[in-house]
C-alpha cells in the first residue's frame, strides 16, 4: 500500500474489520504493532466494537457511524482522537479546535497500555460521534 505523507496508510475506505486490518498491516515501522496493540485492546474492552476506515484512518464506535475513537499516522508518532474526550478522566492532553475532542500522541517505547484501555471503556460509554 503507497503511504501519504507523514507515513499514513492509503486505505479505501470501508467498513468492518478488514480495511482496519489492511491499515494496520500497512503501518510503517514500529507503528503497526502500536496499531495492533490499539485494536487488541480496543476489542477486548469494548465487545462487537465497530469499525471502519474514513479518511485513511481506522474509526471505533458502539452503534453503526458513531465514533468514540480513531488514529492516524504522523511521521514521529500516531494521533489517537477521542471524540468525547474533555469527558474522559483524567482528560487526554493534546487539545483541538474542537471544544470535546482530545488527542494522545503516541511516540514510539510510549504507549500507556493501561491508560489507553481505562479511556476506550470511559469513551465507549459515551455518545458517539456522527462523521
Amino acid at each position: 500500500m503507497p503511504l501519504l505523507s507523514g507515513g499514513n496508510p492509503r486505505i479505501p475506505k470501508g467498513e468492518g474489520d478488514a480495511p482496519v486490518q489492511a491499515y494496520i498491516a500497512a503501518m510503517p515501522g514500529w507503528k503497526s504493532g502500536i496499531g495492533k496493540r490499539m485494536d487488541d485492546i480496543i476489542v477486548r474492552t469494548v465487545p462487537g466494537v465497530k469499525k471502519a476506515v474514513k479518511w485513511n484512518s481506522p474509526f471505533y464506535g458502539v452503534e453503526p457511524g458513531l465514533w468514540f475513537l480513531s488514529f492516524h499516522v504522523f511521521t514521529k508518532y500516531v494521533k489517537v482522537t477521542f471524540f468525547r474526550g474533555t469527558s474522559l478522566n483524567p482528560i487526554p492532553a493534546g487539545t483541538s479546535k474542537h471544544e470535546e475532542v482530545r488527542y494522545l500522541d503516541i511516540h514510539e517505547n510510549d504507549f500507556d497500555e493501561t491508560q489507553f484501555a481505562a479511556w476506550v471503556k470511559q469513551a465507549s460509554k459515551l455518545p458517539g460521534e456522527k462523521l
